[in-house]
């Protein structure tokens, strides 16, 4: 067993597939990145002055929505949490060549990019399957297919061994086993208690805020923190919907078991009016709360606002980025189908 295991983490593995895919190494490729470090042209930055070391990486009915959060929130923290105490580096070039250059920082196992395209085909397969007619075998299938390339594409760029892939497919497998149980339970916190968004503000980002250290930077931290305050933002959203009463209640007891609708060139054509509407909202909010976090966060802690290098400080990033895409998500779940349903595209 422990043979395969150091087999499966051999980089000389991930590099014949890359070649199998007709990706070779150019001929003046630069000296080795073995492990996990500072990206290439990019130095160690220490952390600023007296702070701890910095680390990082529509509306309707929200049934079955806080279980689809829910899941990705949970396997993507652990799996960056993991990365952090393991320290598996990633893939050694050469042999590998590798396409990403912001995430060579980062160690290697798990992969969260097949951790998070697992939870979400799979949680959304389960979470459909009762509500919509189509064939199971069918949406398995596509579960399978999305998940597997996803792990692929990890592969191809160089970003991680057979078994990171391998590894975070099966700690989120393990997650989704553990945690369906519960997720009946999930679904309806949303309208338990006034104090709820409390919860899911403060939870999310007191993890964020603890998140791992290490000795440099990498986008760890901040990446991670997007995705928790993304869900906690989502999550408030439907919870805003409900309390307020801003979407109508079904009047079918649960499970209603419904037709996929066909596409036709109508559907397309609303689809992508109420993509355009929402994404624009979403990012004029994006853009001004992150402005304005910043300058409110500078001003705190007297930083010059030229000071790029700032927003890596902990004390800086971690606020700025839940602030921001908790209200992204908020919006993204609340605004933007007030605002479909005021231009008449609901």
């Amino acid at each position: 067993m422990a043979e395969l295991l150091w087999s499966l983490q051999d980089s000389q593995l991930v590099a014949r597939f890359q070649r199998r895919c007709g990706l070779f190494p150019a001929p003046d490729e630069g000296p080795s990145e073995n492990g996990a470090g500072p990206a290439d042209g990019e130095a160690q930055t220490p952390e600023l002055g007296h702070l701890p070391a910095a680390k990082g990486k529509g509306a309707g009915e929200p049934a079955n929505g806080l279980r689809r959060l829910a899941a990705p929130q949970l396997v993507m923290y652990i799996g960056q949490v993991t990365k952090e105490i393991l320290k598996w580096p990633r893939p050694f070039s050469p042999p590998v060549v590798k396409l990403e250059k912001r995430v060579i920082a980062e160690y290697g196992m798990p992969s969260t990019h097949a951790m998070a395209a697992t939870a979400i085909s799979f949680t959304l397969l389960i979470s459909t399957m009762d509500r919509y007619q189509y064939p199971f075998v069918l949406g398995l299938m596509m579960a399978v297919v999305f998940s597997t390339l996803v792990g692929l594409s990890r592969l191809y760029t160089g970003m991680h061994t057979v078994l990171d892939v391998l590894g975070g497919i099966l700690i989120t497998a393990i997650l989704i086993v553990l945690t369906y149980p519960a997720w009946t339970l999930i679904d309806r916190l949303d309208s338990a208690s006034p104090l709820f968004p409390v919860c899911v503000l403060v939870v999310p980002f007191f993890l964020c805020y603890n998140y791992p250290v290490s000795d440099y930077y990498s986008p760890t931290r901040a990446d991670t923190t997007t995705i928790m305050a993304a869900g906690a933002g989502v999550t408030i959203g439907f919870w805003i919907n409900h309390f307020f009463q801003l979407v109508s209640e079904p009047t079918e007891s649960l499970p209603v078991i419904q037709n996929i609708p066909p596409l036709t060139t109508d559907l397309l054509v609303l689809g992508l009016a109420k993509f355009t509407v929402g994404i624009v909202l979403i990012l004029l909010v994006r853009q001004l709360v992150q402005k304005l976090s910043l300058q409110v966060l500078y001003s705190w802690f007297k930083v010059v606002t030229r000071n790029k290098e700032a927003r890596r400080r902990l004390e800086i990033e971690v606020p700025y980025k839940f602030v921001t895409y908790t209200s992204v998500g908020i919006c993204a779940t609340t605004f933007v189908p007030m605002l479909h349903r005021f231009l008449g595209l609901l």
